[in-house]
Protein backbone atom coordinates (compact mmCIF):
# COMPACT_ATOMS: atom_id res chain seq x y z
CA UNK A 1 0.00 0.00 0.00
CA UNK A 2 1.76 3.08 -1.10
CA UNK A 3 1.11 6.10 1.14
CA UNK A 4 1.64 10.05 0.13
CA UNK A 5 4.41 11.47 2.19
CA UNK A 6 2.36 13.33 4.48
CA UNK A 7 0.50 9.80 5.08
CA UNK A 8 3.79 8.23 6.27
CA UNK A 9 4.16 11.12 8.97
CA UNK A 10 1.16 10.61 10.64
CA UNK A 11 1.24 6.75 9.72
CA UNK A 12 4.63 6.89 11.88
CA UNK A 13 2.69 8.89 14.82
CA UNK A 14 -0.16 6.55 15.51
CA UNK A 15 2.14 4.09 15.15
CA UNK A 16 4.27 4.57 18.93
CA UNK A 17 1.78 4.97 21.79
CA UNK A 18 1.46 8.86 22.87
CA UNK A 19 0.29 9.90 26.15
CA UNK A 20 -2.35 8.65 27.38
CA UNK A 21 -2.66 5.97 24.72
CA UNK A 22 -1.15 2.85 26.20
CA UNK A 23 -4.12 0.95 26.32
CA UNK A 24 -4.46 1.03 22.74
CA UNK A 25 -0.55 0.13 22.58
CA UNK A 26 -1.47 -3.05 24.63
CA UNK A 27 -4.36 -4.17 22.76
CA UNK A 28 -2.14 -3.17 19.33
CA UNK A 29 0.12 -5.72 20.88
CA UNK A 30 -1.91 -8.41 21.65
CA UNK A 31 -3.20 -8.47 18.29
CA UNK A 32 0.39 -8.47 16.98
CA UNK A 33 1.03 -11.62 19.60
CA UNK A 34 -1.93 -13.29 18.41
CA UNK A 35 -1.34 -13.52 14.77
CA UNK A 36 2.37 -14.41 15.71
CA UNK A 37 1.27 -17.48 18.03
CA UNK A 38 -1.67 -18.04 15.28
CA UNK A 39 1.04 -18.43 12.23
CA UNK A 40 3.65 -20.46 14.23
CA UNK A 41 1.02 -23.04 15.09
CA UNK A 42 0.41 -23.36 11.78
CA UNK A 43 3.40 -23.53 10.34
CA UNK A 44 4.28 -25.97 13.19
CA UNK A 45 1.06 -27.98 13.34
CA UNK A 46 0.66 -28.65 9.46
CA UNK A 47 4.51 -28.85 8.70
CA UNK A 48 4.72 -32.08 11.55
CA UNK A 49 1.61 -33.58 9.72
CA UNK A 50 2.94 -33.41 6.58
CA UNK A 51 6.08 -35.12 7.92
CA UNK A 52 4.47 -37.46 9.82
CA UNK A 53 2.77 -38.74 6.27
CA UNK A 54 5.74 -38.29 4.39
CA UNK A 55 7.74 -40.53 7.18
CA UNK A 56 5.74 -43.26 7.40
CA UNK A 57 5.09 -43.45 3.50
CA UNK A 58 8.52 -43.25 2.89
CA UNK A 59 9.20 -45.98 5.66
CA UNK A 60 6.48 -48.23 4.90
CA UNK A 61 6.21 -48.56 1.27
CA UNK A 62 10.47 -48.31 1.29
CA UNK A 63 10.25 -51.44 2.87
CA UNK A 64 6.35 -53.24 1.88
CA UNK A 65 6.43 -51.52 -1.69
CA UNK A 66 4.04 -50.00 -3.61
CA UNK A 67 1.88 -52.47 -3.95
CA UNK A 68 1.86 -56.48 -3.62
CA UNK A 69 1.21 -59.64 -5.12
CA UNK A 70 0.39 -62.03 -2.74
CA UNK A 71 -0.93 -66.39 -3.55
CA UNK A 72 -4.01 -67.32 -2.20
CA UNK A 73 -3.66 -69.17 0.89
CA UNK A 74 0.02 -67.02 1.57
CA UNK A 75 1.49 -69.19 -1.06
CA UNK A 76 2.91 -68.46 -4.67
CA UNK A 77 3.93 -71.62 -6.39
CA UNK A 78 4.87 -70.43 -10.07
CA UNK A 79 6.58 -67.16 -8.37
CA UNK A 80 9.22 -66.81 -11.20
CA UNK A 81 6.83 -66.50 -14.01
CA UNK A 82 4.72 -63.81 -12.00
CA UNK A 83 7.72 -62.09 -11.15
CA UNK A 84 8.71 -62.06 -14.69
CA UNK A 85 5.10 -60.68 -15.62
CA UNK A 86 5.30 -58.25 -12.66
CA UNK A 87 9.14 -56.54 -14.12
CA UNK A 88 7.44 -56.42 -17.65
CA UNK A 89 4.23 -54.59 -16.65
CA UNK A 90 5.31 -50.82 -17.76
CA UNK A 91 5.03 -48.30 -14.97
CA UNK A 92 6.91 -50.60 -12.58
CA UNK A 93 10.05 -50.28 -11.51
CA UNK A 94 11.12 -53.02 -9.46
CA UNK A 95 9.39 -56.24 -8.07
CA UNK A 96 11.06 -58.55 -5.44
CA UNK A 97 10.11 -62.09 -4.05
CA UNK A 98 8.70 -62.04 -0.39
CA UNK A 99 8.81 -64.42 2.36
CA UNK A 100 6.84 -62.88 5.44
CA UNK A 101 5.86 -65.40 8.45
CA UNK A 102 4.87 -64.86 12.18
CA UNK A 103 6.77 -66.72 14.33
CA UNK A 104 8.59 -66.76 17.92
CA UNK A 105 12.05 -65.88 18.82
CA UNK A 106 13.61 -66.60 22.02
CA UNK A 107 16.89 -65.31 23.27
CA UNK A 108 18.13 -65.61 27.31
CA UNK A 109 15.03 -66.65 28.48
CA UNK A 110 12.95 -64.12 27.01
CA UNK A 111 10.37 -64.59 23.87
CA UNK A 112 8.92 -62.36 21.24
CA UNK A 113 6.66 -62.47 18.92
CA UNK A 114 8.08 -61.73 15.42
CA UNK A 115 7.95 -61.32 11.83
CA UNK A 116 10.26 -63.41 9.78
CA UNK A 117 11.15 -61.41 6.45
CA UNK A 118 13.11 -63.45 3.85
CA UNK A 119 14.65 -61.94 1.00
CA UNK A 120 17.03 -62.81 -1.60
CA UNK A 121 20.39 -61.24 -0.97
CA UNK A 122 20.94 -58.68 -3.33
CA UNK A 123 17.87 -57.78 -2.31
CA UNK A 124 18.63 -57.16 1.01
CA UNK A 125 21.98 -55.04 0.35
CA UNK A 126 20.16 -53.12 -2.17
CA UNK A 127 17.19 -52.27 0.17
CA UNK A 128 17.66 -48.38 0.95
CA UNK A 129 15.24 -48.48 4.12
CA UNK A 130 17.25 -51.41 5.38
CA UNK A 131 20.98 -50.51 4.11
CA UNK A 132 20.71 -46.99 5.38
CA UNK A 133 19.31 -47.58 8.96
CA UNK A 134 22.28 -50.52 10.24
CA UNK A 135 23.12 -49.66 14.06
CA UNK A 136 25.54 -52.33 14.56
CA UNK A 137 26.75 -55.01 12.24
CA UNK A 138 26.66 -55.55 8.91
CA UNK A 139 24.18 -56.68 6.01
CA UNK A 140 26.78 -58.27 3.74
CA UNK A 141 27.48 -61.11 6.09
CA UNK A 142 23.24 -62.14 5.08
CA UNK A 143 24.41 -65.14 3.01
CA UNK A 144 22.32 -68.21 1.87
CA UNK A 145 22.66 -70.98 4.29
CA UNK A 146 25.32 -69.16 6.54
CA UNK A 147 22.92 -69.06 9.78
CA UNK A 148 22.71 -65.52 9.88
CA UNK A 149 20.08 -62.80 10.36
CA UNK A 150 19.40 -59.15 11.19
CA UNK A 151 17.07 -57.87 13.45
CA UNK A 152 15.35 -54.66 14.50
CA UNK A 153 16.57 -52.41 17.21
CA UNK A 154 12.85 -52.68 19.62
CA UNK A 155 13.55 -56.09 19.21
CA UNK A 156 17.10 -56.15 20.23
CA UNK A 157 16.13 -54.25 23.39
CA UNK A 158 13.25 -56.05 24.14
CA UNK A 159 14.70 -59.29 24.59
CA UNK A 160 18.25 -58.20 25.48
CA UNK A 161 20.15 -59.43 22.07
CA UNK A 162 23.69 -57.87 20.35
CA UNK A 163 25.66 -58.42 17.32
CA UNK A 164 27.31 -61.97 17.96
CA UNK A 165 24.08 -63.24 20.06
CA UNK A 166 22.31 -66.77 18.66
CA UNK A 167 18.96 -66.08 17.95
CA UNK A 168 16.65 -69.03 18.32
CA UNK A 169 13.30 -68.96 16.34
CA UNK A 170 10.51 -71.20 16.69
CA UNK A 171 8.24 -72.47 14.12
CA UNK A 172 5.40 -74.40 15.89
CA UNK A 173 4.06 -75.95 12.14
CA UNK A 174 7.36 -78.68 12.54
CA UNK A 175 7.42 -81.89 11.67
CA UNK A 176 4.75 -84.77 12.37
CA UNK A 177 5.95 -87.34 14.28
CA UNK A 178 4.45 -90.45 16.16
CA UNK A 179 4.24 -88.44 19.28
CA UNK A 180 2.16 -85.44 17.44
CA UNK A 181 3.43 -82.36 15.31
CA UNK A 182 6.94 -80.95 16.84
CA UNK A 183 7.78 -77.32 16.73
CA UNK A 184 11.07 -76.77 14.59
CA UNK A 185 13.46 -74.73 16.25
CA UNK A 186 16.66 -73.36 14.67
CA UNK A 187 19.79 -70.94 16.06
CA UNK A 188 20.62 -68.01 13.92
CA UNK A 189 23.24 -65.90 14.75
CA UNK A 190 22.57 -62.38 15.17
CA UNK A 191 25.17 -60.41 12.79
CA UNK A 192 23.31 -56.96 11.92
CA UNK A 193 20.86 -54.77 14.17
CA UNK A 194 18.66 -51.89 12.16
CA UNK A 195 16.75 -48.85 13.16
CA UNK A 196 13.89 -48.23 10.27
CA UNK A 197 12.25 -46.06 12.32
CA UNK A 198 8.86 -47.60 12.07
CA UNK A 199 8.34 -48.87 16.12
CA UNK A 200 6.13 -51.82 14.99
CA UNK A 201 9.05 -52.80 11.94
CA UNK A 202 11.68 -52.26 14.38
CA UNK A 203 10.08 -53.95 17.08
CA UNK A 204 8.80 -57.45 15.04
CA UNK A 205 10.86 -57.70 12.09
CA UNK A 206 13.76 -60.25 11.68
CA UNK A 207 15.27 -60.47 8.09
CA UNK A 208 17.66 -63.23 6.64
CA UNK A 209 18.00 -64.62 3.30
CA UNK A 210 14.95 -66.15 1.20
CA UNK A 211 17.00 -69.51 1.14
CA UNK A 212 16.82 -69.73 4.90
CA UNK A 213 13.61 -68.61 5.03
CA UNK A 214 12.43 -71.53 3.27
CA UNK A 215 14.61 -74.04 5.13
CA UNK A 216 12.50 -72.56 8.38
CA UNK A 217 9.04 -72.85 7.37
CA UNK A 218 9.65 -75.98 5.13
CA UNK A 219 7.75 -74.22 2.23
CA UNK A 220 10.12 -75.63 -0.54
CA UNK A 221 10.84 -73.19 -3.72
CA UNK A 222 7.47 -71.32 -2.65
CA UNK A 223 6.91 -67.86 -1.50
CA UNK A 224 4.58 -65.64 -0.38
CA UNK A 225 4.11 -62.40 -2.31
CA UNK A 226 6.15 -60.53 -4.73
CA UNK A 227 6.91 -57.20 -3.75
CA UNK A 228 6.08 -54.25 -6.29
CA UNK A 229 7.16 -50.71 -6.73
CA UNK A 230 5.75 -48.47 -9.37
CA UNK A 231 6.85 -45.02 -11.01
CA UNK A 232 3.84 -42.70 -9.75
CA UNK A 233 2.73 -44.04 -6.51
CA UNK A 234 -0.45 -42.32 -6.44
CA UNK A 235 -0.83 -43.79 -9.91
CA UNK A 236 -0.30 -47.84 -8.41
CA UNK A 237 -4.08 -49.26 -9.45
CA UNK A 238 -4.19 -47.68 -13.25
CA UNK A 239 -0.44 -49.54 -13.31
CA UNK A 240 -1.08 -52.69 -12.49
CA UNK A 241 -4.54 -52.91 -13.65
CA UNK A 242 -3.26 -55.70 -16.68
CA UNK A 243 -1.02 -57.69 -14.12
CA UNK A 244 -3.95 -58.15 -11.79
CA UNK A 245 -5.70 -59.49 -14.76
CA UNK A 246 -2.59 -61.67 -15.76
CA UNK A 247 -2.31 -63.08 -12.37
CA UNK A 248 -6.32 -63.24 -10.90
CA UNK A 249 -6.15 -67.35 -10.98
CA UNK A 250 -3.14 -67.70 -8.66
CA UNK A 251 -2.53 -64.42 -6.84
CA UNK A 252 -4.22 -60.61 -5.67
CA UNK A 253 -2.61 -57.16 -6.28
CA UNK A 254 -3.12 -55.33 -3.10
CA UNK A 255 -1.79 -51.63 -3.31
CA UNK A 256 -0.46 -49.22 -0.07
CA UNK A 257 -3.76 -47.91 -0.56
CA UNK A 258 -5.73 -50.66 -0.01
CA UNK A 259 -2.88 -52.15 2.75
CA UNK A 260 -2.77 -49.06 5.18
CA UNK A 261 -5.87 -47.13 3.95
CA UNK A 262 -7.60 -46.60 7.47
CA UNK A 263 -3.88 -45.01 8.95
CA UNK A 264 -3.37 -42.40 6.00
CA UNK A 265 -7.47 -41.79 5.69
CA UNK A 266 -6.86 -40.84 9.50
CA UNK A 267 -3.87 -38.38 9.25
CA UNK A 268 -5.49 -36.63 6.23
CA UNK A 269 -8.46 -36.52 8.31
CA UNK A 270 -6.44 -35.15 11.23
CA UNK A 271 -4.56 -32.98 9.10
CA UNK A 272 -7.98 -30.76 7.47
CA UNK A 273 -9.51 -30.62 11.13
CA UNK A 274 -6.36 -29.29 12.87
CA UNK A 275 -5.95 -26.65 10.05
CA UNK A 276 -9.47 -25.58 10.66
CA UNK A 277 -8.83 -25.34 14.44
CA UNK A 278 -5.87 -23.54 14.39
CA UNK A 279 -7.18 -21.03 11.93
CA UNK A 280 -9.55 -20.09 14.19
CA UNK A 281 -6.45 -18.18 16.44
CA UNK A 282 -5.83 -16.34 13.54
CA UNK A 283 -9.17 -14.91 13.00
CA UNK A 284 -9.26 -14.22 16.66
CA UNK A 285 -6.25 -12.29 16.04
CA UNK A 286 -7.76 -10.29 13.38
CA UNK A 287 -11.12 -9.40 15.53
CA UNK A 288 -8.36 -8.06 17.91
CA UNK A 289 -7.24 -5.91 14.98
CA UNK A 290 -10.09 -4.80 15.05
CA UNK A 291 -10.78 -3.90 18.39
CA UNK A 292 -7.61 -1.76 18.46
CA UNK A 293 -8.30 -0.34 15.25
CA UNK A 294 -11.68 0.76 16.54
CA UNK A 295 -10.03 2.49 19.34
CA UNK A 296 -7.57 4.10 17.92
CA UNK A 297 -10.12 5.87 15.85
CA UNK A 298 -12.37 7.08 18.41
CA UNK A 299 -8.85 8.50 20.35
CA UNK A 300 -8.42 10.08 16.69
CA UNK A 301 -11.47 11.30 16.02
CA UNK A 302 -10.42 15.07 16.40
CA UNK A 303 -7.74 14.79 14.43
CA UNK A 304 -8.95 13.01 11.53
CA UNK A 305 -11.73 16.16 11.59
CA UNK A 306 -8.62 18.53 11.64
CA UNK A 307 -7.19 16.29 9.02
CA UNK A 308 -10.59 16.89 6.78
CA UNK A 309 -10.57 20.74 7.32
CA UNK A 310 -7.38 20.90 6.11
CA UNK A 311 -8.24 19.40 2.63
CA UNK A 312 -6.83 15.55 3.15
CA UNK A 313 -9.20 13.51 1.26
CA UNK A 314 -11.09 10.64 2.59
CA UNK A 315 -9.41 7.84 1.08
CA UNK A 316 -6.28 9.22 2.81
CA UNK A 317 -7.66 8.55 5.99
CA UNK A 318 -8.72 5.31 4.89
CA UNK A 319 -5.25 4.26 3.48
CA UNK A 320 -3.40 5.50 6.95
CA UNK A 321 -5.66 3.27 9.22
CA UNK A 322 -5.86 0.42 6.47
CA UNK A 323 -1.67 0.76 6.57
CA UNK A 324 -1.70 0.40 10.74
CA UNK A 325 -3.70 -2.55 10.17
CA UNK A 326 -1.87 -4.77 7.60
CA UNK A 327 1.45 -3.64 9.56
CA UNK A 328 0.22 -5.34 12.53
CA UNK A 329 -0.71 -8.15 10.40
CA UNK A 330 2.14 -8.65 8.17
CA UNK A 331 4.90 -8.16 10.97
CA UNK A 332 3.11 -10.67 13.19
CA UNK A 333 2.75 -13.43 10.14
CA UNK A 334 6.59 -13.05 9.52
CA UNK A 335 7.15 -13.48 12.95
CA UNK A 336 5.42 -16.35 13.13
CA UNK A 337 6.50 -17.50 10.32
CA UNK A 338 9.98 -17.30 11.81
CA UNK A 339 9.04 -18.24 15.17
CA UNK A 340 7.27 -21.43 13.64
CA UNK A 341 10.92 -22.11 11.27
CA UNK A 342 12.64 -21.96 14.18
CA UNK A 343 11.09 -24.12 16.69
CA UNK A 344 10.79 -27.01 14.05
CA UNK A 345 14.51 -26.84 13.18
CA UNK A 346 15.47 -27.03 17.26
CA UNK A 347 11.70 -29.40 17.44
CA UNK A 348 13.98 -32.65 18.95
CA UNK A 349 15.51 -30.23 21.70
CA UNK A 350 12.24 -28.79 22.43
CA UNK A 351 10.15 -31.84 22.71
CA UNK A 352 12.52 -33.17 25.34
CA UNK A 353 12.93 -29.98 27.26
CA UNK A 354 8.91 -30.44 27.54
CA UNK A 355 8.87 -34.13 28.28
CA UNK A 356 11.78 -32.92 30.82
CA UNK A 357 9.48 -30.25 32.64
CA UNK A 358 5.97 -31.81 32.81
CA UNK A 359 7.84 -35.65 33.54
CA UNK A 360 5.54 -37.15 30.50
CA UNK A 361 6.54 -38.76 27.63
CA UNK A 362 5.17 -36.68 24.87
CA UNK A 363 6.19 -38.79 21.76
CA UNK A 364 5.91 -42.77 22.77
CA UNK A 365 7.14 -44.95 19.90
CA UNK A 366 5.01 -47.42 20.46
CA UNK A 367 1.82 -45.14 20.20
CA UNK A 368 3.07 -42.88 17.53
CA UNK A 369 4.51 -45.67 14.87
CA UNK A 370 7.82 -43.41 14.81
CA UNK A 371 10.80 -42.83 16.63
CA UNK A 372 11.48 -39.80 16.47
CA UNK A 373 9.44 -35.95 15.65
CA UNK A 374 9.30 -35.68 11.38
CA UNK A 375 8.88 -32.59 9.75
CA UNK A 376 8.29 -31.39 5.91
CA UNK A 377 7.28 -28.08 5.32
CA UNK A 378 5.27 -27.16 1.72
CA UNK A 379 6.41 -23.86 0.50
CA UNK A 380 2.41 -23.48 -1.16
CA UNK A 381 0.96 -24.27 2.10
CA UNK A 382 3.09 -21.87 3.77
CA UNK A 383 2.56 -18.90 1.53
CA UNK A 384 -1.49 -20.00 1.81
CA UNK A 385 -1.02 -19.86 5.74
CA UNK A 386 0.26 -16.44 5.27
CA UNK A 387 -1.82 -15.42 2.64
CA UNK A 388 -4.15 -16.44 4.63
CA UNK A 389 -3.00 -14.25 7.84
CA UNK A 390 -2.66 -11.25 5.63
CA UNK A 391 -6.48 -10.82 4.46
CA UNK A 392 -8.09 -11.81 7.49
CA UNK A 393 -5.69 -8.60 8.60
CA UNK A 394 -6.86 -6.74 5.79
CA UNK A 395 -10.49 -7.73 6.07
CA UNK A 396 -10.40 -6.49 9.81
CA UNK A 397 -9.13 -2.66 8.87
CA UNK A 398 -11.75 -2.03 6.58
CA UNK A 399 -14.68 -1.18 9.26
CA UNK A 400 -12.20 0.80 11.66
CA UNK A 401 -10.50 2.51 8.26
CA UNK A 402 -14.18 3.23 6.70
CA UNK A 403 -15.44 4.76 9.63
CA UNK A 404 -12.48 6.92 10.39
CA UNK A 405 -12.71 8.05 6.37
CA UNK A 406 -16.10 8.99 7.08
CA UNK A 407 -15.84 11.45 9.93
CA UNK A 408 -17.90 14.58 9.33
CA UNK A 409 -15.72 17.32 10.49
CA UNK A 410 -18.12 19.48 11.08
CA UNK A 411 -19.85 17.30 13.72
CA UNK A 412 -16.83 16.94 15.66
CA UNK A 413 -15.44 20.51 15.62
CA UNK A 414 -18.66 22.21 16.26
CA UNK A 415 -18.43 23.13 19.90
CA UNK A 416 -14.57 23.57 19.61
Amino acid sequence: MILRPYERTIFKRYMLPQRGEGFIFVAAAFSFVAVTLGVAALVIVMSVMNGVRADLFDKIVGLNGHAVVQGFGGRLDDWRDVLKQAKATPGVVSATPLIEQPLLATFGGRVEGILVRGMTVPDIRSNQTLGGKVLQGNLDTLTANAGNVAIGSELARNIGATVGSNLTIINPQGRPTPFGTVPREISYRVTAVFEIGVYDFDKMYVVMPMEDAQLLLLSGDQIGMIEVKVTDPDDVDAILTPLKEKVAAQAVVSDWRQMNSSLFEALSIERVAMFVILSLIVLVAAFNIVSSLIMLVRAKTRDMAILRTMGAPRDAVLRIFMAIGLSIGVAGTLMGMALGFGLLYFRQGVLRGVEFLTGQPLWDPSIRFLTELPSKPDPFEIAGIALMAVVFSFLATLYPAFKAANTDPVQVLRYE
